[in-house]
């Protein structure tokens, strides 16, 4: 068993486990959504980013190309949130559509990401 793949395996799932994990709920409910669980989610991507610097194949290009998107829309999100608090009252509900929204494309870009290492595995051969 390789451990370095099998850290890599865990972050990409986390990574899309945790993003999944803060857009399920109603969207019009900012109590179902918590803003640790965006931050987590960020850290965790950001440290499955760094994980695919380093292959040089096309799939691994397609990975940090996946991860990058995921990325951004969640700082995006966390951007928004952020902006959003500022006035010390509550975030509208058509901001926080807005934030959910991010986080539902980066988690599709997580998805596409697991279907990559899926995929690729499914490949290699021994």
């Amino acid at each position: 068993m390789n451990l370095e793949k099998v850290i890599f395996g865990f972050f990409i799932l986390l990574a899309a486990t945790l993003n999944f994990g803060f857009v399920y709920g109603d969207i019009s409910n900012p109590e179902l959504h918590n803003h640790w669980e965006l931050f987590a989610t960020i850290v965790v991507n950001l440290i499955a980013t760094v994980l695919k610097f380093g292959d040089r194949t096309h799939i691994g290009a397609v990975h940090l190309a996946s991860s990058l998107v995921a990325l951004l829309q969640l700082i995006a999100a966390a951007f928004v949130w952020f902006f959003a608090t500022q006035n010390g009252s509550s975030i509208p509900i058509s901001t926080f559509a807005s934030i959910i929204s991010l986080s539902a494309g980066a988690l599709l870009a997580n998805i596409v990401s697991v279907v990559i290492m899926i995929a690729d595995t499914t490949i290699q051969r021994r």
